[in-house]
């Protein structure tokens, strides 16, 4: 039976298996499709009948795709994405909707592991691990500290072979992306082992809708052409176009993002014209659905839309961004089913794809092609040696660092990214006051209101011990984990009519937004506003509702202002920031909030500070 999202053409197949099944659940194209729709691909792809295979068979059943001297060949993909350098296995489980079992899950150690066995289920040569971005940036303490060379480490260890750029692997400017890529000591910190200097990533970031503007090339390859049992698959790697208003402008303006559709279909033709005819998408873009980790249940946000238009030519689109996970058939142009699929974050979820591949045309036949989302259980899959001797190797550096207590909290602050991005938080005020805090004084900008973003507070802080650190401790890892990015404080003068217009860049409802068009921003103490949600976009700040320590603001007033530098260039689409005049620069981000935690120690949740938001 189909279901069909409102105002989506996704495609969702409903199951009738026992939810216990689920992790090892395969689902099908050919299975459910309404009977027109199958019999057209059909016709149109005669060795979709060939061989009779994939269709429900797990491999490492004794009964894999493509056996048997058949017309067909079956191609193993292990995928995931938002990696994020989450190396060690401290994450808690999926959000009980997605997993009700609430499996303890993730950490490169048992992701590792879980590739391994998964590999062994295909037949040898004809597996490949593939990934669709922000493997890096936004990361824990262990990876970020030493720019995500740990993480680049792990990833290598694990035999990925390709992957799409994310917009997180901009989060320091193209030319530390470059050298993640190609190796070589970081220009500032230099050599963290002397002895074994950054050799840079075995596997290659694709990305092809990234154009240098001074040449028109792309900052990195788009494309990539593997050969596996024997059969070639072309892949197209990419990230979404809205990365720039999602990382510090100033570290891309180097470079153009194009539109994701136009081209991954121009590079699609390309690999046509080549003699590829198995094309894969790994694309940093995603959608929401509400089914569990292996389903697709209304599938909505900007992919089911990029789905639908991106080139029949294109068999598969592996996706990310969202940090959801799913396991979809979305029609393309011509109305035939195609997998796109994602495996939420943090290295919790492997999707597991097998293309079967006619071996004599070269065409993916997505009939007999499926896909399935395993959990990385830290109890069915244990700890890789190899793994552990690089996180072990990390940590000797990082340890007494990560391990000194900066601060005390009373009760558990939250509210971060990894949740809604649209209100306002606890978390989102603490930083906000943190930014005042380091601002305030004359010397140090003079500031009087402060604006921070709720996408870039990455982790919440709670009384329970995260690094066994005492309960109610703030460790330097901590801390870390809440500021990553390495944001400069900066303040600036705004008037009182340009503060409100930055308030109502919280809700764009624009394709440059993507998936998030309302991207709340944290408040400092003193200063409060009113949130109409009711009114249309440009209105929603209720007109004379702002006021600073209970005095209203002034439209011609002229107030200094701090926030971070993501922001002041106009990061996440607030470029009211832009107007700011007297613009002075302030202290690192994370050094600023450890000064913070220490000055004020036993720290409580703030009072909301925005009626309505």
């Amino acid at each position: 039976m189909l279901t069909r999202a409102p105002g989506q053409g996704a495609v969702a197949f409903e199951t009738q298996e026992n939810p216990t099944m689920r992790p090892t659940r395969r689902r099908t194209l050919g299975a459910g499709v309404a009977a027109a729709t199958v019999a057209a691909f059909v016709a149109a792809t005669p060795a979709a009948t060939a061989g009779g295979h994939g269709h429900g068979h797990h491999p490492g059943h004794g009964h894999w795709p493509g056996h048997h001297h058949s017309r067909t060949t079956s191609v193993q993909l292990l995928s995931f994405n938002d990696y994020h350098g989450h190396l060690e296995a401290t994450d808690g489980p999926l959000d009980a909707s997605l997993d009700p079992s609430q499996t303890p899950v993730g950490g490169a150690e048992h992701l590792a592991t879980a590739l391994k066995a998964l590999r062994r289920t295909a037949p040898q040569g004809r597996s490949l691990t593939v990934a669709a971005g922000d493997l890096i940036g936004g990361s824990t303490f262990l990876s970020g500290l030493f720019h995500d060379e740990p993480s680049v480490e792990t990833l290598d260890a694990m035999d990925l072979a390709v992957s799409s750029v994310g917009n997180h692997e901009f989060d320091e400017g193209t030319e530390e992306l470059l050298r993640m890529q190609r190796g070589g000591c970081h220009p500032v910190d230099g050599c963290y082992f002397p002895t074994q200097p950054y050799r840079g990533a075995d596997f290659q970031w694709l990305a092809a809708n990234v154009v240098k503007e001074s040449t028109g090339r792309t900052l990195l390859p788009g494309t990539s052409v593997k050969k596996v049992g024997g059969v070639k698959i072309g892949f197209i790697g990419m990230t979404l176009e809205a990365t720039p208003t999602l990382v510090d402008p100033a570290g891309v303006a180097s470079v153009d993002f194009k539109d994701e559709v136009v081209t991954a279909n121009r590079a699609a033709r390309q690999l046509r014209r080549q003699g590829v005819r198995s094309i894969v998408v790994l694309l940093h873009e995603g959608g929401y659905q509400s089914g569990t980790y292996d389903e697709c249940e209304g599938i909505s946000g900007p992919i089911a839309t990029i789905a639908e238009q991106m080139s029949p030519e294109i068999d598969a689109l592996i996706t990310g961004h969202t940090h959801q996970p799913y396991v979809c058939s979305i029609p393309d142009p011509a109305g035939k089913p195609r997998l796109v699929t994602s495996a939420a974050s943090y290295g919790q979820v492997v999707t597991e794809t097998t293309l079967t591949i006619d071996r004599r045309t070269g065409d993916v036949v997505r009939r007999a092609s499926s896909a399935t989302n395993h959990l990385v259980d830290r109890e069915k899959y244990p700890a890789d040696k190899t793994q552990t001797q690089i996180i072990d190797k990390w940590q000797s550096i990082a340890g007494p660092l990560a391990a000194q207590v900066v601060g005390t909290n009373a009760e558990d602050i939250t509210g971060d990214s990894s949740g809604d991005r649209g209100i306002e938080t606890p978390m989102g005020d603490l930083v906000a006051d943190a930014i005042l805090w380091g601002t305030q004084a004359p010397e140090n900008g003079g500031a009087q209101i402060s604006f921070m973003n709720i996408g870039g507070v990455r982790a919440s802080l709670l009384r329970a011990p995260k690094y066994a650190e005492g309960t109610g401790e703030i460790t330097y890892a901590e801390a870390y984990d809440v500021a990553p990015f390495g944001n400069l404080l900066v303040s600036m003068d705004l008037t009182g009519s340009q503060i409100e217009e930055i308030l109502e860049q919280q809700y764009q409802p624009v394709a440059d937004r993507g998936s998030r068009p309302m991207l709340a921003l944290g408040v400092s103490e003193g200063f409060s506003y009113t949130w109409d949600a009711s009114q249309p976009q440009g209105s929603r700040v209720v007109p004379g509702s702002m006021s600073l320590n209970g005095t209203p603001i002034d439209p011609d007033a002229t107030y200094r202002v701090s926030t971070l530098n993501f922001l002041a260039n106009g990061g996440d689409l607030f470029t009211g920031f832009s107007a700011g005049t007297n613009v002075l620069g302030g202290a690192e981000d994370l050094a600023n909030l450890v000064d913070y935690l220490k000055a004020n120690p036993g720290l409580t949740a703030p009072e909301d500070r925005v009626s309505g938001l």
